[in-house]
């Protein structure tokens, strides 16, 4: 459950290259061998099922084997306090989900699961729109809800939900225990270390690629590396370990974060800017990194020649790192501000968030809740028992942050096929499988789970025999050949309302995320360029605050459009959109959003009332319109304030989103839109 990254394919000298719909189907995410996990995922499921076997509980082990696999979805690389958030949110979502489904099983008749499914799926959906832990919770919500409806096991609703929640709890255990040697403090702030040292050299890498092509990837890598940081952090302060004050490492581990922040907004500022810096400035960062592994002094830093605005920041913002590891350096922490957050957090969720209103929430929450509901329908009528697999199946399938919608079909297929495979053989080879060794394979299984998030049929292939082996141990020893059925036909289903035109235009799913982000960075630039009395410690953290807001709803608007610039195109899926190069555009506008922030900070004079209010206008008439789906006409933005490059920029970029997404559609108002001067 991935959206694997797309590798390119070579392709033979005078050939065109094949279609990114094409491609995508065999693409996987290269990551190192999570050995831990690993070691994590053969501990979950089957011992926990062995446990229900050997006490002659198998219904019981069953759904706590189940709920640990699908928490070992979610058991990815990061601290242990993210690993509680990730796993456990979800976790507990889907006992919920698990709850409902065997209590509607319980008190109605079978075919009350079409207008039930219809509801869950419709608020799953709609959830999934307001961010990755939120979808994932939703989604092991919707499936739990189908398998305690569907799933024969006799046991109380509560009973279902309770084993379901505990399985998931055991492997957060494991996560807690089980982790990565790297040095004695591990188990304390090694993880939250480890990602304020990353973003230290993802900023060498970023000044390393000044003034070059790699420049605007390295400044994506940039902005992840700070926002997973950032996230570390804030739970650290939302989570404390027992015994554990906010004056120790951890305070001193925030404030090298906040030094680190001040940096990466000036760089991105000198990307802006377009110039490469010398080799040895570009370096520098990397001696800050050792400096957070160690807990020592950074030592010397150069910085570059302060002849620009943009260079003066960026050389403040090095002194006071200087001085910020200085004072941090293995040695009593000074007393923590008193405001109520870290230094050094920025709030990463500051700024509007989307729910279950908008129009991206209600095109995918109809989109699943008819995926779901029509399957089940069609399940319930080929057979009586065990007809939760087509909709579990659809739920899967239907997401657009899993990847897009033909590459998760045939991968899904071809996964299931694989693994109803190898179960097949297994039992052919192995003259039937006994309950053992049907703990065995699930032990097996378990630890491939986190090695197979680098493709998504392998993963499903692994999940496939995990799951065959808990319904084969609930008594439903000939599963295989059904199964592949109902995913045939899920696929089928899922592949022809997904690309019906009124519930798969890519206009609503990623113009929505785009208009995200120019209100995040419509409040950052009032923010900035409203206020010129407004100064010190709190004004200055609500504005890094609304910055990364900002760039965050952007990595949301670019994955959106990575997903729907590789869907299969047909005479259903409209006209195409070239959000490629709305991307590049809007990635400019928060760049220069930034880079007009920190002039401002730096003395040059600001932007006159009439001026910010004319770019800060646009942007939120711009983002109106792709809100609504291009329905309702919005004037282009006019030429830009002469006086100010940085909000010219803005205005640049904002008229070349505007004719992107508005050429070629009937009835639409250009007005304004003639090339800029």
């Amino acid at each position: 459950m991935h959206i694997p990254v797309r590798r390119a394919v070579g392709t033979a000298r005078g050939r065109h290259p094949a279609p990114v719909w094409l491609t995508h189907v065999l693409s996987q995410r290269r990551a190192p061998v999570p050995r831990t996990a690993m070691v994590r995922g053969a501990l979950s499921a089957g011992p926990l099922l062995g446990a229900g076997i050997a006490t002659g509980h198998p219904g019981p082990g069953v759904l706590a084997a189940l709920g640990a696999m699908l928490a070992g979805v979610n058991d990815r690389p990061g601290t242990r306090r993210k690993g509680l958030v990730h796993i456990g949110l979800p976790a507990a979502a889907g006992a919920l989900g698990l709850l409902v489904g065997a209590l509607v099983a319980d008190g109605t008749g079978r075919w009350a699961a079409v207008p039930v499914l219809f509801l869950v799926g419709w608020v799953s959906g709609a959830l999934s729109a307001r961010g990755a832990v939120w979808s994932t919770g939703a989604l092991q919500m919707l499936v739990a809800t189908t398998i305690g409806m569907g799933m024969p096991l006799a046991a109380p609703a509560w009973l279902k939900a309770l084993c379901f929640l505990s399985g998931a709890g055991w492997l957060v255990l494991l996560r807690l225990l089980l982790r990565t040697p790297r040095s004695r403090d591990a188990t304390r702030w090694g993880g939250e270390r480890e990602a304020v040292a990353a973003v230290f050299d993802a900023l060498a890498d970023a000044l390393g690629a000044l003034g070059g092509p790699r420049a605007p990837a390295a400044r994506r890598r940039l902005v992840a590396a700070q926002q997973q940081a950032d996230e570390a952090l804030r739970l650290m302060r939302l989570l404390p370990w027992p015994g554990r004050r906010g004056d120790g490492p951890d305070h001193r581990l925030a404030e090298r974060f906040g030094a680190a922040v001040a940096l990466c907004e000036a760089s991105i500022a000198l990307l802006w800017e377009g110039r490469a810096v010398p080799d040895e400035v570009a370096e520098g960062p990397r001696r800050l990194a050792a400096a957070v592994r160690t807990g020592g002094p950074a030592g010397a830093l150069p910085s570059p020649r302060p002849d620009t605005v943009e260079r003066l920041a960026f050389d403040r913002a090095v002194l006071a790192a200087a001085v910020t590891f200085d004072r941090t350096t293995n040695r009593p922490a000074q007393p923590p501000r008193r405001s109520g957050r870290h230094p050094g957090t920025v709030g990463a969720h500051s700024g509007p968030r989307p729910g279950l209103v908008t129009p991206a929430g209600r095109e995918y929450g109809l989109r699943v809740a008819l995926c779901v509901s029509v399957t089940a329908a069609v399940a319930l009528l080929l057979h009586e028992d065990h007809w939760y697999w087509l909709p579990a199946t659809a739920a899967f399938l239907v997401k657009p942050d899993m990847g897009p919608l033909f590459s998760r079909v045939v991968n899904r297929f071809a996964g299931t096929v694989a693994g109803a495979l190898v179960f097949v053989a297994l039992m052919a080879v192995l003259g039937g499988l006994g309950r053992p060794l049907v703990v065995a394979v699930v032990v097996v299984a378990g630890a491939l789970l986190p090695l197979s998030t680098r493709h998504f049929a392998f993963q499903t292939a692994v999940i496939t025999v995990l799951v065959l082996s808990f319904v084969h141990t609930a008594g439903d020893t000939e599963a295989a050949a059904s199964r592949l059925l109902e995913t045939f036909l899920a696929c089928a289903l899922v592949l022809l309302v997904g690309h019906l035109p009124l519930l798969a235009d890519p206009r609503v799913r990623v113009g929505h995320r785009f208009a995200v982000t120019l209100r995040c960075t419509e409040l950052y630039l009032r923010h900035v360029l409203d206020a010129p009395d407004r100064a010190g410690a709190a004004h200055r953290a609500e504005a890094l605050a609304l910055r990364s807001a900002a760039y965050r709803a952007l990595a949301e608007a670019r994955a959106a459009a990575e997903t729907a610039a590789a869907e299969l195109p047909g005479p259903l899926s409209g006209r195409p959109q070239d959000w490629s190069a709305v991307t590049v555009s809007a990635e400019l506008v928060v760049d220069a959003a930034t880079a007009c922030a920190l002039r401002v900070e730096h003395g040059v004079p600001r932007p006159s009332s009439a001026d910010a209010e004319r770019v800060t206008t646009a942007l939120s008439l711009l983002a109106d319109a792709l809100e609504d789906g291009h329905r309702t006409a919005r004037p282009a933005p006019g030429p830009g304030p002469r006086d100010c490059r940085s909000l010219r920029d803005v205005m640049t970029q904002l008229h070349g989103i505007h004719r992107l997404t508005t050429a070629g559609l009937p009835g639409r108002a250009t007005a304004g839109s003639a090339p800029l001067s």
